[in-house]
């Protein structure tokens, strides 16, 4: 967890119901004492990340569909800390930082955390005109409708073509990308995980539009098509990123980006706990 993180400590559930009291229903006592919510139920998971949200970032309004993903709040955010400290680091002073967040989904999760730490405005486009929809209340009930703009991107086949005007400049674009190939192989991931948690067949604990799950060709076919698309933008975005949930995908993206002429190229990790995720980040 970056060390700016809000959630460098164990969750005070009872500070968390404070500030949405929804949550206290989902909180039990385990077997060694402690407070703590079922993280195989998604809507303890959702209350709880609704309550991190109120509490930390000032967000009051968050609802969305079931059948759309529920985002980690403390993983999320880190892609932003660690985002900030590249920026940080060309010495950039122009005001304001603008950002586009490619996929954006229901929840608009990057907008209203990147503009809660960092006042960052934002660009956040998406495919789905549902999900466009639900981001717009979010944004409107939480009045940053003059730091966050939505914009539909039309044809699937492309990602940063029909989103970006011309002549208009970005500090860096953001994206978590659909990484499965099919949606046969994420309805096998998501069976694999309901059983391991020994939950009921199609649990909406791991619920998920199509395009946030699977993308032809999966996460580097993506991420493929984005540094593709890139080149013809590299003077409008100071820096392209991505995340990356498999590290072995790193070799492949790493030779796609050399063929693309990219002058430099950075992969920066994130742990959270045991776990370690990454974007990879790159400029021309």
């Amino acid at each position: 967890m970056h060390p700016d993180s809000k959630h460098l400590e164990n969750y005070n559930l009872d500070k968390l119901c404070l500030s949405y009291k929804i949550l206290e229903q989902y909180i039990f006592i385990n077997k060694h004492g402690s407070k703590t919510i079922d993280f195989a139920n998604a809507d303890a998971v959702k209350a709880l990340n609704t309550a991190l949200l109120k509490k930390h970032y000032n967000i009051n309004y968050w609802e969305f569909p079931e059948n759309n993903l529920c985002p980690p709040i403390p993983s999320r955010a880190d892609y932003l800390y660690y985002l900030n400290d590249l920026l940080k680091e060309g010495n950039y002073t122009q005001k304001p930082i603008r950002v586009l967040d490619i996929g954006t989904g229901a929840t608009c999760i990057y907008p209203l955390l990147g503009n809660s730490l960092f006042n960052w405005e934002f660009v956040a486009s998406d495919i789905s005109e549902k999900s466009l929809e639900n981001a717009q209340v979010i944004i409107t009930k939480n009045k940053l409708d003059n730091k966050v703009e939505l914009r539909k991107q039309s044809r699937k086949k492309y990602i940063l073509e029909g989103v970006i005007k011309a002549n208009e400049t970005f500090f860096a674009s953001m994206c978590n990308p659909p990484f499965y190939k099919t949606k046969e192989y994420a309805q096998k991931a998501n069976n694999r995980k309901q059983r391991n948690l020994g939950l009921a067949k199609n649990s909406r604990n791991f619920s998920g539009k199509s395009n946030e799950l699977w993308y032809k060709g999966g996460e580097v076919a993506f991420i493929k098509n984005y540094i593709k698309e890139s080149v013809a933008y590299k003077n409008q975005v100071r820096w392209f990123t991505s995340l990356v949930s498999k590290k072995e995908n790193l070799e492949t993206l790493y030779s796609i980006l050399q063929k693309a002429k990219a002058t430099t190229v950075k992969t920066i990790e994130m742990k959270q706990g045991n776990k370690i995720t990454r974007f990879i980040a790159w400029q021309f």
